[in-house]
């Protein structure tokens, strides 16, 4: 049997980024040889990806990019499973990786932004590799890329909330002012005409159930459920709704006294509509010693 050197463990460590046991037991397995402990590895790795891919990943967060010479910028959100994987320096750079990359590359969808190259793989095989070392499910849920004719401006709440938002004018705090307002108020469109019709029926469905137990005239409960609607459009139109730095004005308000405008943005909170699963921690102990006791 070769000996196993901690040169070599750190070697194989090094090419692989897996833990350092794991490195020692691809080497063992294959005896000392790297080329064959490596393959051993991305095997391993792969495989634990496969099992945990179908956990919840409810925590996560959210990257932002610009490339200020061609005026592009995205927004990408990852997932995982815990709020410990979150806070990972390697899943934090993994995902500003990520951004870098649809701004470079444009792609269309998420499968074609896993396909991109990414330190001589794929970003999947990269993703994999990670979940290998961090023992966690880990997935890119979404992206936008904003290529620009005008000017873009970003803002990160943490790494939790991230905004991107495409402007025009001649002060860039103006862009900065409205990305950190979104991230605080959360508008659902730009203008009113703009919110998702499905949202403003359900909004409609529960105004109409609350004037119903009023016991006013059919015309009143009517007009009441339209006043409901009017107000739920203010309260997330971004161009309707309050400016958080000056209350007193709109942030339509704000941008034309700035001379300017905002064409599109994008916010994206980690996690958002995941249900988070809900399991006995003890249980989970418990099924790991029995699992540990009987290997």
């Amino acid at each position: 049997m070769a000996e196993i050197t901690a040169s070599m463990v750190a070697k194989l460590r090094a090419k692989t980024d897996a833990p350092m046991m794991e490195c020692k037991k691809a080497l063992i397995e294959a005896e000392g040889d790297l080329t064959r402990a490596e393959e051993l590895l991305r095997v391993k790795l792969g495989t634990k990806a496969d099992k945990v891919s179908a956990r919840v990943t409810a925590e996560g967060i959210v990257a932002t990019h610009i490339d200020a010479a061609t005026q592009v910028g995205a927004l990408v959100e990852l997932n995982c499973e815990t709020d410990f994987v979150a806070k990972n320096d390697d899943f934090i750079a993994f995902s500003k990786k990520v951004a870098e990359l649809v701004v470079t590359h444009k792609p269309a969808d998420l499968a074609a932004l896993l396909a991109l190259p990414l330190t001589g793989e794929t970003v999947d095989d990269v993703r994999r590799t990670l979940i290998g070392r961090l023992g966690e499910s880990l997935t890119i849920r979404r992206f936008v890329c904003y290529p620009s004719a005008h000017k873009l401006a970003a803002y990160l709440h943490g790494t939790r909330i991230g905004v991107l938002v495409e402007y025009d004018g001649a002060d860039e705090q103006v862009g900065k002012d409205v990305a950190m307002h979104i991230a605080a108020m959360k508008p659902v469109a730009l203008a009113a005409d703009a919110v998702p019709v499905e949202q403003i029926e359900k909004e409609r469905k529960i105004a109409a159930e609350k004037a119903s137990e009023s016991g006013k005239p059919a015309e009143i409960v009517a007009k009441m459920v339209e006043g409901s609607v009017q107000k739920y459009l203010k309260e997330v139109s971004l161009l309707d709704q309050p400016f958080v730095k000056n209350d007193k004005q709109t942030v339509g308000q704000m941008l034309k006294a700035a001379q300017s405008s905002v064409q599109r943005f994008a916010i994206y909170v980690a996690g958002e509509g995941i249900e988070k699963q809900q399991g006995d921690f003890a249980a989970e102990v418990a099924a790991q010693v029995a699992a540990a006791q009987s290997a």
